[in-house]
């Protein structure tokens, strides 16, 4: 094990409204709004979903491919350098910073892992 989920990131041209409609439909506390970045999740140190803007965003199509699904996960490690190399070996491409592709061309970000969550353990998985 490398890390844990942290929390699913959707693109929206809103974060509030679509946070607002995740936190009906999931029955969750909007539980972080910077504005341009919303979580819902069952409190604030639970993963979850969240929103980040994306002013230009083209509605999905999907399954059409003319305009592909907008999201990403982000992935809570205790070591991002250890945590590269792990990625990088398993099939991963850097894109940026701490931002990868998986073997299918899916973006996931590598982040510090938050002081409320539990350490990284793979026995505990």
């Amino acid at each position: 094990m490398i890390g844990r989920r942290h929390h699913l990131i959707v693109d929206a041209p809103d974060p509030q409204a679509v946070g607002a409609f995740w936190s009906a439909v999931l029955g969750e506390p909007i539980t972080y709004d910077d504005g341009d970045f919303v979580v819902v999740s069952r409190d604030a140190t639970t993963s979850g979903m969240a929103f980040q803007r994306a002013p230009d965003l083209h509605a999905s199509t999907w399954p059409d491919p003319a305009v592909p699904q907008q999201m990403h996960l982000d992935v809570m490690v205790d070591d991002l350098d250890s945590a590269a190399e792990a990625v990088l070996s398993l099939g991963a491409r850097r894109l940026r910073d701490h931002t990868y592709a998986d073997p299918a061309g899916h973006s996931f970000c590598l982040i510090p892992r938050p002081g409320w969550a539990p350490p990284i353990d793979a026995s505990s998985c």
